[in-house]
């Protein structure tokens, strides 16, 4: 029994989209009042590793390619919007409570308790991603965007999850 909640779960995060937790626009925000962006420069302290790097060049990659798709160009001369990219990945467990059928079977004397607990059944990441588009000439936040997926380790999946949460994630924000 184990085992196959086991699998049900790995196959439910295997195959969860991405969510979409919150978009936030100040009043009169449209991607159409600007014509050209580019990202802060990212400024992590510590040693980054290299698939925190390759990750956010991914996202940075596909959030520049729906900008010029809805008409912005990117510049790293004066750009009327910057975009902040933050990122903040999580460690979770993945519980359930035993029941009376997972209780010892014991023959003879009763002298034990048993009671109902929360036992891990799986570990893995939570990565939550926050974009900030900040209108440059007023250095105000017009735009906030979070999204939040369980990390996955293959390649093929992270561009596929990457690129199904900009996409709701603009979806989000042209409402």
């Amino acid at each position: 029994m184990r085992l196959s909640i086991i699998v049900a779960l790995t196959i439910f995060f295997a195959c969860s989209p991405v969510r979409i937790l919150n978009v936030h626009k100040a009043d009169g925000f449209s991607l159409s009042n600007y014509k050209t962006f580019d990202f802060f420069k990212v400024d992590a302290s510590g040693e980054l590793s290299p698939m925190y790097t390759d990750r956010i060049e991914l996202i940075k990659t596909e959030i520049a390619r729906h900008l010029s798709q809805r008409g912005l160009q990117q510049s790293d001369t004066s750009p009327d919007l910057l975009l902040n990219i933050g990122i903040v990945v999580e460690e979770k467990e993945q519980t359930r409570e035993t029941t009376i059928r997972d209780a010892p079977i014991y023959i003879g004397q009763r002298n034990y308790h048993w009671e109902s607990e929360e036992i891990v059944v799986n570990r893995y990441k939570q990565g939550t991603v926050t974009v900030h588009f900040v209108d440059r000439k007023t250095n105000r936040l017009v735009c906030e965007g979070i999204a939040s997926a369980v990390i996955v380790e293959k390649d093929a999946a992270v561009r596929k999850n990457i690129a199904e949460g900009v996409e709701e994630l603009f979806n989000e924000i042209e409402k």
